[in-house]
């Protein structure tokens, strides 16, 4: 009788995009979803109807800066995807770095009765920026190659 082992899964690297992609990803799924389940909370709806949002007058400038807090994670879904290895490792670092007090001031005046809530949601939006802070600092480097190019440049400094 011949026991047959299965091979093991071939795990391909992902590249550093598609990651820094998935996370900001998730990373909008949760935000999305925190703000839909904070109209759940008692008094929410009866101050949105009364033109207010948390203690502020619901007003076109406010309405722009709310969408503003949505729209730069969104765009960077496809900005990791699409911007040169450089540039895309910059941006992720600024904007994960700025997402992250931005995270975390989403909890702030929040009572102890919603700590759970609002500390699950912030821990892990700040997984995720943390995880995009790593991927993106960890990036890795193109060994520099000692091609034609390389080798007439070292011929030029020696003379």
């Amino acid at each position: 009788m011949t026991i047959r082992t299965k091979a093991p899964l071939d795990n391909p690297p992902v590249p550093v995009q598609a990651k820094l992609a998935a996370a900001w990803t998730s990373f909008m799924f949760l935000y999305i979803y925190v703000d839909y389940f904070h109209l759940h909370k008692p008094g929410i709806i009866d101050n949105l109807r009364a033109g207010l949002i948390l203690e502020f007058a619901i007003s076109p400038t406010l309405l722009t800066m709310l969408l503003a807090s949505v729209a730069i994670p969104a765009l960077m879904v496809m900005l990791s995807m699409a911007l040169p290895a450089r540039v895309n490792r910059a941006t992720n670092l600024v904007i994960a770095s700025l997402y992250i007090p931005f995270s975390a001031i989403n909890g702030a005046g929040e009572s102890w009765n919603w700590a759970a809530f609002y500390g699950l949601s912030i821990g892990i939006e700040v997984l995720l920026l943390a995880f995009i802070l790593r991927s993106a600092w960890t990036w890795p480097r193109t060994p520099a190659s000692a091609g034609p190019a390389t080798a007439d440049l070292r011929q030029r400094a020696s003379v």
